[in-house]
């Protein structure tokens, strides 16, 4: 049996070396080189624009549909049976056009008995006159009385009143008479005829003959949220937004094309709809063409105003947390990334309008955010957009000066957009 004396310098032995195999093994291989990597690795690259204050069209995008300038009934105003139908249906129509003939014969009998009582009226005025002058000669030598005299005085203005009478029906008459003959009240475009030859109609009746609309200029009948307005409001009166100019409005047809002529706001109501929360805009285009008619959908463009000092940032740069703030990140004086709060009021195109959180020449990291966490070093290079497939009717937003936003955006969009979390 071995003597304690050998068995102490073996242990003190076994367990030094049971320490050193600890000590080396607690350091893992794969951690080192990952760390040695790291100090060799370079700065990410990303692509970044270069912030530039400019003066930004705000829009807002609201669904509408056209109206009619103006609408004609067009209701016979005379009663009697239709002879002729004198237009064609569907044509272009001018103002005093005749559109229909109807069977003047009673309206030409009212007249000739009217024309016969005026006759009779005047000559028992000219009569009265008469006598009325013979007994103005004989009252000075006390031949008539002066009763008699005086009373056929009242008979003459009693006579004069009559006639005015008779000859105000005759007008009615003559008026009647060309009622016989249905025209257009206004310019425009004829509906389908609802009458044909040898319907009986009346005056006044419930059912127009034809319907005429004026569709150069034509209406678009706008709805926006009171609270919307509400909002444009209070920037108006903070003076964030210029709106000196008048309120220009571009139209998006229901197949994705633009219609080529931009049209005005002409018109918004005083009164909320308590059913809908909303109020009514109306905007006035001219329609040579008559590529509007009236109860089509379009989708309303509209410039509210302009933002000074606001920067355009693709939407692919910004990122919202959970509770709304907007973020973008920038790259700082040291090449570090930088997370910098920014505040939205809206998009033109495929880019947010900015007006707080950045400065002028910062450098907004738009492409490579996913690989890039704060404080990160970081190579920035121009961002360059892919090419995106150009859209039937779409036009490029105007760029501000400086700004690089997105290519191929399109114009104007909608006031909200969904963000990139």
């Amino acid at each position: 049996m071995m003597s304690a004396k050998l068995w102490a310098p073996a242990l003190t032995a076994c367990a030094l070396a049971t320490s050193i195999a600890l000590v080396g093994c607690s350091k893992d291989p794969k951690d080192a080189q990952q760390a040695a990597d790291a100090q060799k690795m370079p700065p990410t690259e990303v692509g970044v624009i270069v912030a530039q204050p400019q003066s930004v069209e705000q829009t807002v995008e609201l669904s509408g549909r056209t109206s009619a300038f103006q609408v004609s009934e067009v209701r016979p105003q005379t009663n009697g049976v239709i002879l002729k139908r004198l237009f064609t249906e569907g044509s272009f129509v001018r103002e005093g056009q005749p559109l229909y003939e109807i069977d003047p014969r009673t309206n030409n009998a009212n007249l000739d008995s009217a024309k016969a009582d005026l006759l009779n009226q005047q000559a028992n005025l000219n009569a009265l006159k008469v006598k009325t002058n013979r007994y103005r000669q004989l009252i000075g030598i006390n031949a008539v009385s002066k009763q008699e005299y005086d009373d056929l005085v009242a008979q003459v203005k009693q006579g004069e009143a009559m006639v005015a009478s008779a000859q105000a029906a005759v007008k009615n008459a003559q008026i009647n008479l060309g009622y016989s003959t249905v025209r257009a009240p206004i310019s425009g475009q004829s509906g389908r005829s609802n009458f044909t030859a040898g319907a009986l109609v009346t005056a006044s009746q419930a059912d127009p003959l034809v319907t005429v609309q004026q569709l150069d200029p034509i209406y678009v009948d706008i709805n926006q949220s009171s609270a919307e307005l509400l909002r444009l409001r209070q920037q108006l009166s903070k003076g964030n937004i210029d709106r000196s100019n008048n309120t220009k409005v571009r139209l998006k047809l229901d197949d994705g094309s633009y219609y080529p002529i931009e049209g005005n706001l002409a018109f918004s109501d005083a009164s909320v709809n308590q059913d809908t929360g909303t109020i009514t805009l109306r905007a006035v285009f001219t329609n040579p063409n008559h590529l509007l008619l009236p109860g089509m959908y379009a989708t309303a463009q509209i410039v509210q105003g302009v933002i000074p000092n606001a920067y355009l940032v693709p939407q692919i740069g910004v990122t919202r947390s959970p509770t709304g703030q907007a973020s973008a990140m920038v790259v700082n004086a040291k090449g570090l990334a930088e997370s910098r709060d920014i505040e939205t009021v809206g998009t033109q195109g495929q880019n947010w309008i900015v007006t707080k959180g950045l400065n002028p020449g910062d450098k907004v990291i738009v492409d490579g955010i996913a690989k890039i966490k704060p404080g990160q070093q970081v190579s920035a290079k121009p961002y360059q957009p892919k090419a995106a497939a150009p859209q039937e009717g779409a036009k490029p937003a105007a760029q501000g000066n400086g700004a690089q936003p997105t290519q191929n955006a399109k114009p104007q969009t909608e006031q909200k957009a969904t963000s990139h979390a």
